[in-house]
């Protein structure tokens, strides 16, 4: 299981939330990556746990102020991106030329979805990893897992109809329970950030969300 935990904006120290992951990761060997905003990606990466960034834009070296270069994000450290969260909807057109930014530069992608029907036409876009995330559910504490487990399973068929594209499940995961019961639907890992980002022991918040699966 994949676990990746998206620091948003929120006011939470981005190096220690990174250093409570990577000693998370060696402990457990579990495989986990921090997203944090684009100017904290080289501090992030520096304490060694995997880093990708929130958000990479589809465009190339040139005049565009205020874009966030695959280029920049790679050189400081990122080793994958998110596309398309909620919270940073785009259009089919520049997912999928983030999605070309990003293996320009070998970062590894996840776009983000609303549902299944999303999840299919996300997937046809090739990236490494797609996540169903209701929009409604996201921050809540309430997992897509438990409040509609079918959005998990029929994300999981409408990906593998399209072809080999790993599932994550979103939105209100916070437990090892939460994980566990992302797994037995089929998603190959979660994408969280309130159950971490605003814990107030981060460590010990990774730990129990991992301990179901820990070697």
């Amino acid at each position: 299981m994949f676990v990746v935990v998206n620091l948003k904006a929120y006011p939470c120290d981005p190096v220690a939330v990174a250093e409570a992951a990577a000693d998370v990761a060696d402990e457990t060997g579990v495989r986990i990556a921090v997203a944090p905003q684009a100017a904290d990606i080289s501090r992030v990466a520096e304490t060694g746990v995997e880093t990708w960034a929130q958000h990479v834009d589809a465009v190339d070296h040139g005049s565009h102020t205020g874009s966030t270069l695959a280029e920049a994000a790679a050189e400081a450290g990122a080793e994958g991106t998110l596309l398309n969260h909620s919270e940073k909807r785009l259009r089919l057109a520049d997912i999928d030329g983030g999605l070309r930014a990003a293996e320009r530069v070998g970062l590894e992608s996840i776009v983000c979805a609303n549902n299944p029907r999303q999840i299919a036409a996300a997937a046809a876009l090739e990236p490494d990893a797609v996540a169903v995330e209701p929009p409604a559910l996201i921050g809540t504490g309430t997992p897509v897992s438990q409040a509609d487990p079918e959005v998990v399973t029929d994300s999981v068929e409408a990906a593998d109809a399209v072809g080999d594209v790993d599932v994550l499940c979103g939105a209100g995961i916070s437990t090892g329970d939460d994980l566990e019961a992302a797994a037995e639907l089929g998603a190959e890992g979660v994408l969280l950030a309130s159950g971490v980002a605003k814990a107030d022991a981060p460590k010990a918040a990774l730990r129990d969300l991992v301990e179901p699966i820990a070697e």
